[in-house]
């Protein structure tokens, strides 16, 4: 799986974000110098398929919040971000938090005290149509809080010059 982050043409920021346990945005707001704006395209309260029971370890049925987001700094999109929250798992004000959507998931975690642990999955290159042409780094994690499944997450990084900043 790291192997994706060995390769000669991934720039430095990018294996960076990309290999982070961490923020995203916290270390993109380092990187750039810049303020992190979180664009929400799709938000939504769905009940689980079997898919995503599976991913987050819950019943089928469960609502799940639904969230696809654009991380941008200075009017540049670094990651596009697909997560998936087990609803019932959530403190209240975290919920409340994340439902007003244009939060950023590291943020509302950090604000709130939260003890998590990031465990990555996955990590491939993949065509996104979102970039267009573009490859990009497409990974999979689970934020898991008192060891239950909190939330997936998959993230996409344009594989482009955008990262020798």
């Amino acid at each position: 799986m790291w192997d994706v982050l060995k390769r000669p043409d991934i720039p430095t920021c990018l294996r960076i974000c990309a290999g982070t346990d961490g923020s995203i945005t916290l270390l993109l707001e380092l990187l750039t110098g810049k303020a992190v704006k979180v664009v929400t395209l799709d938000q939504r309260v769905v009940k689980a398929t079997s898919d995503m029971a599976e991913l987050l370890e819950i019943e089928p049925g469960d609502d799940v919040n639904s969230r696809l987001v654009t991380l941008s700094a200075n009017g540049t999109v670094y990651v596009l971000a697909k997560s998936l929250a087990a609803i019932k798992r959530m403190p209240q004000a975290v919920r409340d938090d994340l439902m007003r959507a244009d939060i950023p998931i590291g943020r509302i975690l950090r604000e709130h005290k939260l003890e998590t642990r990031r465990d990555i999955l996955n990590m491939q290159i993949i065509r996104s149509e979102f970039f267009g042409e573009l490859p990009v780094i497409s990974r999979e994690y689970r934020i898991i809080h008192q060891n239950n499944i909190l939330m997936w997450i998959n993230e996409c990084f344009p594989i482009d010059d955008r990262w020798n900043i």
